[in-house]
C-alpha cells in the first residue's frame, strides 16, 4: 500500500475508491484529503480522466499514461507554461471548494470509451453528457476519446470528440491533449482578465466555501466590512488564476493585497488561503524543481533560470522585489501596485515557513477546514524537507497527526498513516516513519475489516524494517554491535511471521522465524528460545527451511538465513591424515622443488611471503579417495539439548564427497570438538568454505567468511593422486605400551615379545592392501630406539626378496613377510645376578693342562640362597632388559607413485629380554699345541629352569636353576690379522680409542662364531645362543691369538706339536728342521737357536747331562736367516740317539739384539718329544 503513494499518478491508480455512501456533510466539508499535494500544485489545472462504460483496466491506463505525459504545455506567443494535474478519480464534493483554491477545481474532463458499433454511438454520447454534468459548473472544456468506431460516423469533424480505430493505433492522442490544454488556457485567461479588471461601479461578488453559504444569509452587503471581505477574497481568487496562468509575479502582488484586506476584516479562513497561496508562489520561485519529489524538473518560462536562482533554495537567500511597473498591460491594473509600493512580494525561505504556520493557525479555527489544514501541513513539511529543517518539519507533522477529520474508513486510515510514514522518512525520522508504517500495516488487518488484507499488511511491515535498523540479510548482523531496539525488532519479526502465515506462505514464515532466531538469539530469554524453536519445528514439519532465495511478488528477494549460531563455531582446523596415511615426497623429487629464486639463505621478504601463503594453504596434503577430517570446536548457546543433523563440509576446487554426521550437544555446553569427514574424489587444490547443518528442520550453509571470531589455521589444502593403503598384522600380541621415537614419528601399531637372552624368534607379518590402488613398491628399514644397552649381532634381520616376488599387491591381496628377532645382550655386569663364586685355584700359567675337562664350582652362599630364594630369582622383573625398535614400511603405487609420493607405516616392537646363561669369568690355559689353547668359562644359569649349554664339538653341560659351573673349551688360536677391515679402520672414526674398540669387537665376534655356544631349556622347548663377546678382554684375546712368528719343528719330516712322541731308531740319524713363518708386518731375524735335549723323570728332575746319550751331527746351534713379512726361513740339523728312551728337545734362542727387540710371546716354539727305540732286525 505504501509504494503507490510515491507518485500522484500511481496513487490514483492503486488507492481504493472511497465509498460515496460513507461521506458525511458532502456539501459542507472536503471529505477526501490529498496527501500527495505539494506547493507547486497550486499552479496546476486539474483535469479528470475517466472511463465510460466497460473499458478494460489495461487499455484505460495505457491511454491514461499517455495523457499524463502531457503535463506541461507552453503557451503560444508567450513565455508562460501551463501545468496540468491529471486524476482518474476525484470526489465531486471536493470540486465545490474550487472558488476557495482554484487548483481544486476540475476544469477539464477527458473521457475514454469503447464503441465498436454505430448503433451504440448515441448512448455513448449521452453518457458523456451525463459525466460532464457531474463537474459541469467548473468545467472549462471536455473531450471524448472513442476507440474502435470506424466508418462515416468516425470521420465527422467534432472538436470535443476524437475517434481512434484501436488502442494500438492512436498516435495523435498527445497532440489532441495539447490542443485540449490550449483551449483550457483560453478560458482560464479570459476568466483571469475578467476578474482582474477593475470594473468601477460593479459590485464584487462574495466568494464562499460550501459551509459558509448559510452563515452569510441576511448580511448587510453595503457595509464597508463586507466590501473589504469581498475585495480580499476576490484578490486571493485572482492570485490563484494568475498563478495557474503562469504569471507568478502578478500572483504574488494579488496575494499580498489579499492578505492585507482579509487581515483587516479578520476573515481567517480566506486569510489562511491567501497566505498559503503566497507561500506556494514563493516556493515555486525558490525551488523550480519542485518539492513533491516527482521525477523530472519543471520547465521554467524562458528556458533558463535567472542567475540568482541557484541561491534561492538556501535559507536566508535575498528576497526578490517585484517592480509593479514592469507588469504587462494584460495583467493587473498597474495602479493596484501603489497600494503596497515596493513590498517584499516574494517571501524568503524562512518567511515561507512562518506564513505556513500562520495559515495553518487560521485553518485550525474552522472545524470544516480540517482537510485544508492537513494538506497545508503536508505541503509545509515537503518544503522544510528541502530546507533540511527536520525538527520544524516534525512539528508540522505532529500537528497533522492530531487534526481531527470525520470518521475515516479503514482504507483512508491506511492511506493517512502511510503518508505520515513517508513524510517522516522524507525528513529523516526513520524510526518514526517505521512506527506509522507499522500502524498502517496493522490497520490493514483491523477486526472491523471483513476481509483483512494480509498481503498489504505484510508489504507494509517489510517497509518498516529499515526504520527499526532491521534488514533481511543476516550478514548485516555479524558486523559490529547490535543496532536498534531488540525488543521492538523481535515484535516486528513476530508480526512478519504471523502475517506470512496468514498469507498462506509457510516458506516465508520459516524464513522470518529463522531470521528471528539467528539474529535475536542473544536477546531471547530461555523461555522465548524454547517457544521460538518449537514454533519453528512446527512450521518446518510442513515446509522445511532451505537456502534458496525467496522472491516476493513485487520482486523483493529474501536471502537465506544460515544458522551460524546453532551451534556457535569458535575454531576450524583441517586435520592432517593419520601418520600411517600421510603422503611423503620422494627425496629425489623433493630436491627439484627447492626454490632458487633468491641467492640468500634467508630473506625477510621471502619469509613474509611464505607466511602469507601459509595462512592460505596448509603445508600438508590430503589423498584422493581417502577419508579427510576437519575439526570444529562448537558451542551450544541454547538452554536445552541441541540436535544437529546432516552436518557436513562445504568445499570447492575438488569434487568432494561429504559424509554427514549427526550430533547432540548438551544445554549451554562448553567448547565441544566435532569432526567432520569427507572423501576427495579428484586431485587439485581443495578449499573448505564452511559446513552445512540441519537444525530444527532448517537446512543451513554456513560459510567461514560469515562466521565472526572464528580461528582457523587455513582452509586450503592440496589433494594428491590416490595411493594404496597398507595394513599390517603380526603373529605377536599387541602391546599396551606405545613407542615414542625421538624423531616424533607416530607408530601405527605396537607388538611385544618376551625372549631369553640369545634366543631368536621369527616375527610373521602379513601385508594386506586395503586400498583401491595396487601396491607396487615396498622398502623396509628398522631403527633401534634403545641406546643404553649393548647389542651383539643383528637384532632384526629379514629377507625382503621373497616378499617382493608377490608384488604388485592388488587391492584385497595379502603378502607375508618374516622378520627374525634375535636378542643378544650382556648380562654379566649385573651385580644383583652374580653370586659369590669360589675360586678353584686354576691359574693361567703355561704348564700343561692336568686338570679335568670340567669342574663344578658351587656357590658359597648356597644355603643363603635356599633360605631366600626370591632374592636371587632369575625371573625378577628388575633383571629384565627392554629393547625397543621400529620397523618402517615405505610403500607406494598407483597414480601417487607416478607423482613421486609414498606412504610410511611403522610397527613398534618391544622385546623384554630375560637373562639366560651368562659367563661370570673367562680365562685361558695353554694346550699341548702351540696353535691351540683352552678357554675356561664360568657359566651361570640365571633362569628358573634347568638348561643345557654346549659348544661346537663338545658335550653339553647341564645347569640347574641358579647353578654355576666351569667349562673348558679347546679352541684353535685365531689369526686376527686376517680379519677384514672394520668400517672404523677405514677412517670413519678418527678416535684411536674407538678404533681399538671396533677392532676388539670384531675379534670377539670371530671368537664367538667359532665357539658356537648354545643353550636349551628342555621344559620350555626354547633355545638360543650364549655369547662371550662382552667378556673377552685384551689379555684373553692375546692368548687366543696366533703369534706373529709361527714356529714349526719337524722330526724326520713329521710335524711335532702335540704330546705324541716322534719315533726313531737308536743309531740312525734323526733329521731336525726348524721353520719360521713371518706373519708380522716387519722383517725379523736372523736368529740363532740352540737345541738342548733332556729327560723328564716325572719327579720334577730334568736330566740335561746327555753327552753320552745323544750326539749332534754337526753343531747343536741352528742359524735362521732373516724372514721378510709373509716370508719363511728354515734351518736343518741332525741328531743321533745312542740309547733308547724318551727324550725332550728344548729349543732356546740365543740372546742378541735381534731377539731382544721382539716380545717373548713371539718365540713360542712347540715342545719336541722323541722316543728312541731299538733297531729292528
Amino acid at each position: 500500500m505504501g509504494k503507490p503513494l510515491m507518485s500522484t499518478e500511481d496513487k490514483d491508480k492503486k488507492l481504493p475508491r472511497i465509498n460515496q455512501n460513507k461521506l458525511l456533510d458532502k456539501a459542507c466539508r472536503m471529505s477526501v484529503p490529498d496527501y500527495m499535494q505539494c506547493a507547486e500544485d497550486h499552479q496546476t489545472l486539474l483535469v479528470v480522466v475517466q472511463p465510460e462504460g466497460i473499458v478494460s483496466e489495461e487499455n484505460f491506463f495505457r491511454v491514461y499514461k499517455r495523457i499524463c505525459s502531457v503535463s506541461q504545455v507552453s503557451v503560444r506567443d508567450s513565455q508562460r507554461v501551463l501545468y496540468i494535474r491529471y486524476r482518474h478519480h476525484y470526489p465531486p464534493e471536493n470540486n465545490e471548494w474550487g472558488d476557495f483554491q482554484t487548483h481544486r477545481k476540475v476544469v477539464g474532463l477527458i473521457t475514454i470509451t469503447d464503441c465498436c458499433a454505430a448503433k451504440d454511438w448515441p448512448q455513448t454520447l449521452e453518457k458523456f453528457q451525463a459525466q460532464k454534468e457531474i463537474y459541469g459548473p467548473t468545467l472549462y472544456d471536455s473531450r471524448l476519446l472513442v476507440f474502435g468506431l470506424q466508418g462515416e460516423l468516425a470521420e465527422q469533424a467534432r472538436t470535443d470528440v476524437a475517434f481512434y480505430p484501436s488502442y494500438e493505433d492512436c498516435e495523435a492522442v498527445e497532440r489532441r491533449v495539447e490542443d485540449f490544454i490550449e483551449s483550457l488556457f483560453i478560458v482560464l485567461e479570459s476568466k483571469r482578465l475578467d476578474r482582474a479588471t477593475d470594473k468601477s461601479g460593479d459590485k464584487i461578488p462574495l466568494l464562499c466555501v460550501p459551509f459558509e453559504k448559510k452563515d452569510f444569509v441576511g448580511l448587510d452587503t453595503d457595509s464597508r466590512h463586507y466590501k473589504k471581505r469581498c475585495q480580499g477574497r476576490m484578490r486571493k481568487h485572482v492570485g490563484d488564476l494568475c498563478l495557474q496562468a503562469g504569471m507568478l509575479q502578478d500572483s504574488l502582488v494579488h496575494y499580498h493585497m489579499s492578505v492585507e484586506l482579509l487581515r483587516s476584516v479578520n476573515d481567517f479562513l480566506w486569510l489562511g488561503a491567501a497566505l498559503e497561496g503566497l507561500c506556494s508562489a514563493s516556493v515555486i520561485y525558490h525551488y523550480p524543481a519542485g518539492t513533491g519529489g516527482r521525477s523530472g524538473a519543471r520547465r521554467i518560462p524562458g528556458g533558463s533560470l535567472p542567475a540568482e536562482a541557484a541561491n534561492r533554495h538556501r535559507p536566508g537567500a535575498q528576497e526578490v522585489l517585484i517592480d509593479p511597473g514592469a507588469l504587462t498591460t494584460n495583467g493587473i491594473n498597474p495602479d493596484t501596485s501603489s497600494e503596497i509600493g515596493r513590498a517584499k512580494n516574494c517571501l524568503s525561505p524562512e518567511d515561507i515557513i512562518d506564513k505556513y504556520k500562520e495559515a495553518i493557525s487560521c485553518y485550525s479555527k474552522y472545524k470544516n477546514a480540517g482537510v485544508i489544514e492537513l494538506e497545508a501541513c503536508v505541503k509545509a513539511v515537503r518544503v522544510l524537507a528541502i530546507q533540511k529543517r527536520s525538527m520544524e518539519a516534525s512539528e508540522f507533522l505532529q500537528n497533522a497527526v492530531y487534526i481531527n477529520l470525520r470518521q475515516l474508513s479503514e482504507e483512508e486510515k491506511i492511506q493517512r498513516y502511510s503518508i505520515l510514514s513517508e513524510l517522516y522518512e522524507l525528513i529523516g525520522f526513520h524510526r518514526k516513519s517505521a512506527f506509522f508504517k507499522r500502524v498502517a500495516a496493522m490497520q490493514c488487518v483491523a477486526p472491523s475489516i471483513p476481509e483483512p488484507g494480509w498481503r498489504a499488511c505484510y508489504k507494509l511491515l517489510l517497509e518498516t524494517l529499515p526504520g527499526y535498523s532491521l534488514s533481511l540479510d543476516p550478514r548485516d548482523f555479524t558486523k559490529g554491535t547490535h543496532r536498534g531496539w531488540a525488543a521492538v525488532q523481535m515484535r516486528l519479526l513476530h508480526e512478519l511471521v504471523y502475517a506470512s502465515r496468514r498469507m498462506g506462505n509457510p516458506a516465508l514464515s520459516v524464513r522470518h522465524l529463522s531470521f528471528l532466531l539467528q539474529t535475536m538469539l542473544d536477546f531471547l530469554s530461555d523461555q522465548e528460545k524454547k517457544d521460538v524453536t518449537q514454533s519453528l519445528e512446527n512450521y518446518t514439519s510442513k515446509c522445511p527451511g532451505t537456502m534458496e532465495l525467496l522472491t516476493l511478488p513485487d520482486g523483493l528477494t529474501l536471502p537465506p538465513v544460515p544458522f551460524t549460531k546453532l551451534p556457535i563455531v569458535r575454531r576450524v582446523k583441517l586435520l592432517n591424515l593419520p601418520a600411517s596415511l600421510r603422503p611423503q615426497k620422494m627425496k629425489s623429487l623433493l630436491g627439484q622443488n627447492v626454490s632458487t629464486k633468491s641467492p640468500f639463505i634467508y630473506s625477510p621478504i621471502i619469509a613474509h611471503n611464505r607466511g602469507e601463503e601459509r595462512g592460505k594453504k596448509i603445508d600438508f596434503q590430503w589423498v584422493q579417495g581417502d577419508v579427510c577430517e576437519v575439526q570444529l570446536m562448537v558451542y551450544n548457546p541454547m538452554p536445552f539439548e541441541l540436535r544437529v543433523e546432516n552436518m557436513g563440509l562445504l568445499t570447492s576446487g575438488v569434487e568432494f564427497e561429504s559424509l554427514p554426521a549427526a550430533l547432540s550437544l548438551p544445554a549451554e555446553s562448553g567448547l565441544y570438538p566435532v569432526t567432520l569427514v569427507g572423501v576427495p574424489q579428484t586431485t587439485g587444490t581443495i578449499t573448505v568454505n564452511g559446513y552445512h547443518t540441519t537444525v530444527f528442520g532448517v537446512f543451513s550453509d554456513c560459510l567461514l567468511d560469515d562466521l565472526p571470531g572464528v580461528k582457523t589455521s587455513g582452509s586450503t589444502v592440496e589433494v594428491i593422486p590416490a595411493l594404496p593403503r597398507l595394513q599390517i598384522g603380526t603373529s605377536l600380541p599387541r602391546s599396551a605400551h606405545s613407542l615414542q621415537p625421538p624423531s616424533g614419528d607416530e607408530v601405527s601399531a605396537n607388538v611385544s615379545v618376551q625372549l631369553y637372552n640369545g634366543e631368536t624368534q621369527p616375527l610373521a607379518i602379513t601385508l594386506e592392501n586395503i586400498g583401491m590402488e595396487p601396491l607396487e613398491k615396498l622398502e623396509v628399514t628398522s631403527k633401534i630406539l634403545t641406546t643404553k644397552e649393548k647389542l651383539y649381532g643383528d637384532f632384526l634381520s629379514w629377507k625382503l626378496e621373497e616378499t617382493l616376488t608377490q608384488f604388485p599387491l592388488l587391492p584385497g591381496q595379502v603378502a607375508t613377510f618374516t622378520v627374525s628377532v634375535k636378542a643378544k645382550l650382556d648380562f654379566s655386569c649385573q651385580e644383583n645376578l652374580l653370586q659369590d663364586l669360589s675360586d678353584d685355584g686354576i691359574s693361567v700359567s703355561g704348564f700343561p693342562l692336568s686338570s679335568p675337562f670340567r669342574q663344578v664350582v658351587r656357590p658359597r652362599a648356597e644355603s643363603k640362597a635356599m633360605n631366600a630364594p626370591e632374592s636371587g630369582k632369575a625371573g625378577d622383573c628388575s633383571h629384565v632388559k627392554t629393547l625397543e625398535a621400529v620397523l618402517n614400511f615405505k610403500y607406494s603405487g598407483g597414480p601417487g607413485h607416478a607423482e613421486g609420493y609414498y606412504r610410511s607405516l611403522s610397527l613398534g616392537l618391544q622385546v623384554e629380554v630375560e637373562p639366560s646363561v651368562f659367563f661370570t669369568r673367562v680365562s685361558t690355559l695353554p694346550a699341548t699345541s702351540t696353535r691351540q689353547c683352552h678357554l675356561l668359562l664360568d657359566a651361570f644359569n640365571s633362569t628358573e629352569h634347568e638348561l643345557t649349554v654346549g659348544a661346537r664339538g663338545n658335550d653339553e653341560l647341564v645347569l640347574h636353576a641358579g647353578e654355576c659351573q666351569r667349562m673348558a673349551i679347546q679352541v684353535d688360536k685365531f689369526n686376527f690379522e686376517s680379519l677384514p677391515e672394520s668400517p672404523g679402520e677405514k677412517g670413519q672414526f678418527a678416535n684411536p680409542k674407538q678404533l681399538e674398540e671396533e677392532r676388539q669387537e670384531a675379534r670377539g665376534l670371530e671368537v664367538n662364531s667359532k665357539l658356537d655356544i648354545h643353550w636349551t631349556i628342555p621344559s620350555l622347548k626354547r633355545s638360543g645362543e650364549a655369547s662371550v663377546e662382552g667378556l673377552l678382554n685384551q689379555l684373553v684375546l692375546e692368548h687366543l691369538q696366533l703369534a706373529p712368528l709361527q714356529w714349526d719343528v719337524l722330526v724326520d719330516g713329521q710335524l711335532c706339536d702335540c704330546e705324541a712322541a716322534a719315533a726313531c731308531q737308536v743309531g740312525d740319524p734323526v733329521r731336525l728342521e726348524v721353520r719360521l713363518t713371518n706373519r708380522s708386518l716387519r722383517s725379523v731375524g736372523p736368529f740363532a737357536l740352540t737345541v738342548v735335549p733332556f729327560q723328564d723323570h716325572q719327579n720334577g728332575v730334568h736330566n740335561y747331562d746327555l753327552q753320552d746319550t745323544i750326539s749332534f751331527v754337526g753343531s747343536s746351534t741352528f742359524y735362521l736367516d732373516a724372514a721378510q713379512p709373509s716370508g719363511q726361513s728354515a734351518c736343518l740339523g741332525a741328531l743321533l740317539f745312542l740309547y733308547t728312551g724318551d727324550f725332550f728337545l728344548h729349543i732356546r734362542f740365543q740372546e742378541d739384539s735381534k731377539s731382544k727387540e721382539l716380545p717373548p710371546s713371539w718365540f713360542c716354539l712347540p715342545s719336541v718329544r722323541v722316543r728312541a727305540q731299538e733297531a729292528q732286525a
